[in-house]
């Protein structure tokens, strides 16, 4: 997701958010920083796994399974790893300028959660943008010294 917006004095800025696998540390999360990784998932993942084989090879062969029963299954199990996809962390970052080097004169970064929320928050930076010369100290984004 990138967009190029001009201001009102006509500097172009690029608004671009860019997804993150892994939540970014705060300062604010150092006392909490508990994870376990990956660990958690693959034994949970495992366990279903056995659990499906179980309830499967237990069947009697008489039993009719309708299909949408099936598909019913498949969406419930798949619901959750969707939810995590769909809300992972995202950087925005709003910048502008060049200093002779190729980097930013001006930089503001924030991090918001979710796609939907992500898209949301670029189109609103891009109109703050547009109609000021930079992006609302209100917002998610704050400037980069």
């Amino acid at each position: 997701m990138t967009r190029q917006v001009r201001d009102v004095n006509g500097r172009l800025w690029t608004v671009h958010g860019t997804l993150e696998w892994r939540t970014p540390a705060t300062e604010d999360d150092f006392e909490h920083d508990v994870a376990a990784g990956y660990v958690p998932g693959v034994v949970m993942l495992v366990l279903i796994s056995v659990l499906v084989v179980a309830l499967v090879a237990w069947m009697p062969t008489d039993v009719f399974v309708p299909g949408w029963l099936v598909l019913l299954i498949v969406l419930a199990i798949l619901f959750f790893p969707a939810r995590w996809a769909i809300r992972r962390p995202w950087t925005l970052i709003a910048e502008t300028g060049d200093d002779g080097d190729g980097e930013p004169t001006e930089r503001w970064m924030g991090t918001i959660r979710g796609y939907f929320s992500a898209r949301n928050e670029i189109t609103r930076i891009a109109k703050e943008i547009s109609q000021d010369t930079q992006p609302s100290y209100e917002g998610i984004l704050k400037p980069l010294t």
